[in-house]
C-alpha cells in the first residue's frame, strides 16, 4: 500500500534500487500526489499502479551516456519509456 505517509519513502527505496543495477549513474522517482489522492480509500492508502509513475533514469556504458524516462502515456494507456538524450562521454 502507499499513502501520503510513506510516499516520499517510497520513490527514495525505488530510485536506490535502480541505482543498485549495473551502468545506472542517477535515478528519480515520482509518485503523482494527484493521482494517489484520487485512488485513496477512505483508509487513506491505495496501491502504487504505473499511472503513478514518472522515473528518470541516466546510464553510462563504454563512453556513452543515455537518459530515459518512463511516464504514463493516456492514449495508449501503457507506462512508456523514451530516451532523452544520448551523449559520448
Amino acid at each position: 500500500p502507499i499513502s501520503f505517509e510513506n510516499v516520499e519513502l517510497l520513490e527514495r527505496a525505488m530510485e536506490s534500487c535502480i541505482k543498485l543495477q549495473p551502468f545506472v549513474v542517477d535515478a528519480k522517482v515520482r509518485i503523482d500526489r494527484g493521482k494517489l489522492r484520487e485512488k485513496s480509500s477512505s483508509f487513506g492508502y491505495t496501491s502504487l499502479d504505473a499511472e503513478m509513475l514518472f522515473a528518470e533514469v541516466v546510464v553510462r556504458v563504454e563512453g556513452r551516456e543515455v537518459k530515459a524516462i518512463l511516464r504514463w502515456d493516456e492514449i495508449l494507456r501503457y507506462p512508456m519509456m523514451n530516451v532523452v538524450y544520448e551523449a559520448k562521454r
